[in-house]
């Protein structure tokens, strides 16, 4: 939805328009996330409720552990969605490479398929994939009550990724309207 929304902008001709605003990039960059970050958060306390009322699903671990983890991932969620606009004409353009990124992000991520089961290479390959990280996260929070003693790899693992996409992605849009 953040590649969308940048792009949106571009294609219909208002992205110029910000430009010449007194707002800076990182302004604009912060008004086109944080209403996602916001959403992902509701969304967080929504699945967390479900799967615990709903499903039964024992919550063993600190709830805070798991916000500050889950915003540690929508960094890196957001962020490619920003460097996915930055490399978008259009929105078909944005819709397909989000496809093409989240996809295999997504089977990559443990959640159908254990990353043990895949071959060795894949399975190294899943190291770069903050999907998999969160998906450790969560489930040892819920299941096993892990803390940050034992997550803080993972943990550090999607500050690492969400602050580089992020990095990169604040760096191209900034070319990008330059």
């Amino acid at each position: 939805l953040t590649a969308m929304a940048v792009v949106r902008e571009k294609e219909i001709g208002t992205m110029e328009q910000l430009m010449v605003t007194p707002i800076r990039p990182i302004e604009l960059i912060l008004g086109k996330t944080l209403p996602f970050s916001l959403v992902g958060i509701v969304e967080l306390f929504l699945v967390t409720v479900a799967a615990m009322v709903i499903f039964g699903v024992p919550m063993r671990g600190n709830a805070l552990v798991l916000l500050f983890s889950s915003c540690l991932f929508l960094l890196s969620t957001l962020g490619a969605g920003l460097f996915i606009s930055t490399i978008s004409n259009t929105q078909q353009q944005a819709m397909m490479a989000s496809f093409f990124f989240f996809m295999p992000a997504f089977t990559l991520s443990g959640f159908s398929f254990p990353v043990r089961n895949m071959p060795f290479a894949v399975q190294v390959l899943t190291y770069v994939n903050p999907l998999r990280h969160y998906m450790v996260i969560v489930r040892d929070i819920f299941l096993k009550g892990s803390g940050v003693a034992q997550l803080w790899p993972n943990m550090l693992a999607l500050a690492v990724f969400g602050s580089a996409i992020l990095w990169i992605s604040a760096r191209r849009f900034r070319k990008t309207l330059d």
